[in-house]
C-alpha cells in the first residue's frame, strides 16, 4: 500500500496545461475523453474524492513497476482514492504541469498519454521544502453509456529529485493528526432506529474525553453529503463527531420517506446527544452543534432548548420567517398552494398510507422542491448515490414553509459562532439573529463565497473548520 501512495502522490494534482490542449481539439470526443483524466487530478487537488471515483471504471488495472517494482495491480475506486487521500493529505500543496497529451479514440475506446511533473510541498523545520517526481502517464479509456471511465492508469518514472524524505514525513503528519475510518453506528430515536457515522481523532485515547459535534446538514440531505465532509474535517482537528440519517432519510428508519419535518428532525438531534452520553471517549460535558445550511435552524432550537449542549456554530444558515418563504417560493399565492398540496397528501397517506412525491432537484421541471443548483446535480459534488434527487414527499411543504427558527434567538444562551456571507442566502435574517441572542459570548463570522461553496469549496470549507476549531477549543469546559 506504501508503494501504491508513493506512486500517487506523484500523479494527483491539476493539469496546468490542459485547457490549452482542449482548445486546439477539434473532436469533441476527443475533449470528454480528456476531461474525464482532468477530473482524476483536479479532484484530487481540491479533495474531492467523489470526482476522483467517479472517474475510474469498476476495476482499474495500476501499473506503478517504475517506482517499485512488482507487477500492476487491479484495484477499485474507493481504495485509490483511500491511497492517495492517506498521503497527500499531509503535504501542504501540490502543483503538477503536464504537457504533450495525446488521445487515440477508436469507437468506445481510447489511450491518452502525457508527460508530466508533480512538486510537492511541505514546510520543515520552518523552510518550505520540495519533492518533485517527472515521467509520463498512459491511460486506457473506455465509454461506460454517456460516460468516459478510466480502466486502466500507467506511470513511468523518469526522475525523483528534492527532498526525498517528505513522502515519509508527510504520511507521519497524517498518522499524527487524522482521524479513522468513520465507524458506522446506529441509535433510537422515538422508537426508530437512527444510522450514522461517528468520527474518531487520530491516535484515540479510549481513557481519555474528547470535545464532541454533531454535525448536520442542509433539508433532504443524507450523511454521506456536506455534513459528512464537515464531520470527517473536524475529527481531524481532535473531536469526535456524528453524523447521522434523520428519520424518513438514507439509511435510517420511518415512513413515509423523503419527509423533510423540522420537528422530527429536532427531537433525532435531541436523541443523538442521548446516544453519545454512552459512547466511550464523548466527553458527555463538551458536546456542541454545528448546523449547515436549514439545520442551522434546528440545531438553534436544540440549543435554546436542551443543557446539554454547550456550544452551537451555524454556516451559511438558511434561517426564514413568514415573509422570506415568499421571497423564494412565489409569494403569498405561492406559498399558501405550497402548504394546501402538503396538507392533500397528508390526509392521502394517512387514509391509504400512498406518499405523493415531487423531483428534489432539477434542471427543467420548475416544480421540483430545488431548482437548477450544481451541488446536487453534480456527481462530483453532491449528487451522490445515497440521495435521492427524484423524491420529495410533497407533505413536507407545510412543515418547512411554517417554520420559523428567527424567534429562538433570543432563548439561546450559550455560546454561539455564526459564519456566512453577503453571497449567501438571507443575510440580513442572519444578521437580525445574531443581534437577537441575548449573550455576549458570540462570534459573527462574515466572509466571501456562496450559499454552495460553504458546502464543499476547499476555500470556504478550510476557512470554516479552522474557525469552528478555535472557537470550540475556548469554550470546552
Amino acid at each position: 500500500m506504501l508503494a501504491l501512495i508513493l506512486l500517487f502522490a506523484a500523479n494527483l494534482s491539476q493539469f496546468r496545461e490542459i485547457n490549452s490542449q482542449l482548445k486546439h481539439s477539434n473532436k469533441m470526443e476527443d475533449k470528454e475523453i480528456i476531461e474525464t483524466v482532468i477530473a482524476i487530478f483536479n479532484g484530487t487537488d481540491e479533495r474531492n474524492w467523489q470526482k476522483v471515483e467517479n472517474s475510474f471504471a469498476a476495476t482499474v488495472l495500476l501499473d506503478y513497476t517504475s517506482m517499485t517494482g512488482g507487477k500492476p495491480n487491479k484495484i477499485s475506486p474507493k481504495d485509490i482514492v483511500t491511497a492517495w487521500e492517506s498521503l497527500l493529505t499531509g503535504f501542504d500543496s501540490t502543483r503538477h504541469e503536464i504537457s504533450n497529451v495525446k488521445v487515440e479514440a477508436s469507437g468506445d475506446a481510447a489511450i491518452v498519454a502525457c508527460d508530466g511533473k508533480g512538486s510537492h510541498y511541505l514546510v520543515v523545520n520552518g523552510a518550505r521544502e520540495e519533492w518533485l517526481v517527472a515521467g509520463n502517464y498512459l491511460f486506457n479509456v473506455q465509454k461506460e453509456k454517456d460516460h468516459w471511465k478510466v480502466r486502466s492508469m500507467k506511470f513511468n518514472k523518469e526522475s525523483i529529485t528534492g527532498n526525498l524524505e517528505l513522502p515519509n514525513l508527510a504520511k507521519n503528519k497524517v498518522n499524527n493528526k487524522s482521524s479513522s475510518s468513520p465507524r458506522k453506528i446506529e441509535f433510537n430515536s422515538d422508537g426508530l432506529i437512527l444510522v450514522g457515522n461517528l468520527n474518531i481523532p487520530g491516535n484515540f485515547d479510549p481513557a481519555k474525553k474528547y470535545p464532541t459535534i454533531i454535525v448536520d446538514g442542509s433539508w433532504t440531505t443524507v450523511k454521506e453529503q456536506m455534513q459528512g465532509e464537515y464531520g470527517q474535517k473536524l475529527a481531524k482537528e481532535g473531536f469526535i463527531t456524528l453524523v447521522f440519517d434523520h428519520r424518513y432519510y438514507g439509511e435510517s428508519e420511518g415512513q413515509p420517506r423523503f419527509w423533510e419535518n423540522p420537528n422530527t428532525k429536532i427531537a433525532d438531534i435531541k436523541n443523538a446527544i442521548t446516544y453519545l452520553e454512552t459512547v466511550p471517549g464523548v466527553d458527555a460535558n463538551n458536546i456542541f452543534l454545528t448546523g449547515i445550511c436549514a439545520s442551522s435552524g434546528y440545531m438553534a432550537h436544540v440549543a435554546a432548548s436542551d443543557d446539554r449542549v454547550k456550544g452551537l456554530v451555524t454556516i451559511a444558515a438558511w434561517l426564514h420567517d413568514s415573509e422570506s418563504v415568499k421571497s423564494v417560493y412565489g409569494g403569498e399565492e405561492g406559498v399558501q398552494a405550497k402548504i394546501k398540496q402538503a396538507q392533500t397528501a397528508k390526509k392521502k397517506f394517512a387514509e391509504s398510507g400512498i406518499t405523493d412525491y415531487i423531483l428534489t432537484i432539477s434542471k427543467t421541471d420548475k416544480t421540483a422542491a430545488m431548482f437548477d443548483f450544481d451541488y446536487y446535480l453534480n456527481p462530483d459534488r453532491g449528487a451522490v448515490p445515497q440521495w435521492s434527487a427524484d423524491k420529495f414527499a410533497v407533505m413536507s411543504w407545510e412543515d418547512w414553509l411554517t417554520f420559523n427558527p428567527i424567534p429562538v434567538a433570543k432563548s439561546i444562551k450559550v455560546p454561539t459562532l455564526m459564519i456566512h456571507s453577503d453571497s449567501a442566502v438571507f443575510p440580513d435574517n442572519v444578521k437580525r439573529f445574531f443581534n437577537d441572542i441575548p449573550i455576549k459570548d458570540k462570534v459573527l463570522h462574515w466572509t466571501v463565497g456562496t450559499q454552495f461553496d460553504f458546502y464543499d469549496q476547499p476555500k470556504q470549507v478550510s476557512e470554516a473548520v479552522t474557525a469552528i476549531t478555535a472557537f470550540i477549543n475556548k469554550h470546552i469546559h
